[in-house]
């Protein structure tokens, strides 16, 4: 089967829209429809990035479309797929509930559906590729305390209300934390957007001085508070996701620990499960992926990813 690529980033409007890169037949047995939260965010850049590798080098047709934070889209796009044809559906939900309807139709079809990072009710989709967000949340939050960050603390978070996993990994953190002693203050709302998390990060520093920590549950929070609180020597940062600016803020002091997930090896395992799903092969379930909990002691070898 010859090699195809088609990326497509669809930032408003309509269904996914593609262009052909390799020149194969949109007729490919192996078609995938990939539907992504947002097309800024370094963490979906990079999950896309490990689809498209294995796409052509299992010689699948690959589309993808950008919801760009809505989920009323994100619906959509998905009936576009199923519209088009597609044999397989990659599924980065902004909604994990939301999205059911169209998921549901889109495998009344015959269609094999594999979800990334965001779960979705069991039975919903073929398989889940990613981490459980609650456990890991549940495993920072064990780092704090085992680091002597917990007890006798005072710490704010910055989230993604409209995040179903970020949610996840806020209850996962905040449970284990406060039952060993940290005292919580509040939560503000970044929407998954990297400026309105600066600015919530920045009210929350405001509005609660003297803070321990942060604790920012995605890439859009923590780089937002990585700028808020430069030059802050009080509150330390302790989340979700790796950038640049991120390892900079470990350099400094600024950011204690992160939770990094392995997003390019996400896409990797969704397209290749697809395949096999395609070609009649059975249903994983669930693909594991493990975190790394990255401090100043194990930063070294990431610097290479986020040059």
């Amino acid at each position: 089967m010859a090699t195809t690529l088609v990326r497509a980033a669809c930032s408003s409007g309509g269904g996914a829209s593609s262009s052909n890169t390799s020149g194969a037949s949109a007729g490919a047995k192996c078609n995938i429809g990939m539907t992504q939260i947002n097309q800024t965010a370094v963490f979906f850049t990079q999950m896309n990035d490990g689809a498209t590798k294995a796409a052509a080098d299992a010689g699948c047709q690959l589309s993808i479309a950008n919801a760009n934070n809505d989920a009323a889209k994100q619906n959509s796009d998905i009936e576009s797929f199923v519209s088009q044809g597609v044999t397989g559906l990659i599924v980065v939900a902004i909604d994990v509930n939301g999205v059911l309807p169209a998921v549901k139709a889109a495998r009344a079809k015959g269609i094999k559906v594999v979800a990334i990072d965001a779960k979705t009710t069991d039975g919903t989709v073929d398989t889940f590729v990613g981490v459980d967000n609650a456990k890991a949340g549940t495993a920072i939050g064990q780092w704090v305390i085992d680091n002597g960050k917990a007890k006798g603390t005072s710490y704010g978070v910055v989230d993604a209300k409209n995040s179903f996993i970020q949610n996840q990994r806020e209850d996962g953190f905040r449970k284990v934390v406060d039952a060993a002693g940290a005292k919580y203050t509040q939560s503000v709302n970044g929407d998954n957007v990297q400026e309105k998390a600066a600015t919530a990060a920045q009210n929350l520093v405001t509005a609660q001085s003297g803070l321990s920590f942060i604790y920012t549950t995605g890439e859009p929070a923590t780089v937002g508070a990585v700028a808020a609180l430069k030059g802050n020597t009080k509150t330390k940062i302790i989340g979700w996701d790796l950038t640049k600016e991120v390892i900079g803020g470990i350099d400094s002091g600024l950011v204690d620990a992160i939770v990094q997930q392995n997003p390019k090896q996400e896409g990797v395992e969704a397209v290749g499960e697809l395949k096999s799903l395609i070609g009649g092969g059975t249903a994983k379930s669930f693909i594991d992926v493990p975190i790394t909990i990255v401090t100043k002691a194990n930063v070294e070898p990431f610097r290479a990813i986020f040059p």
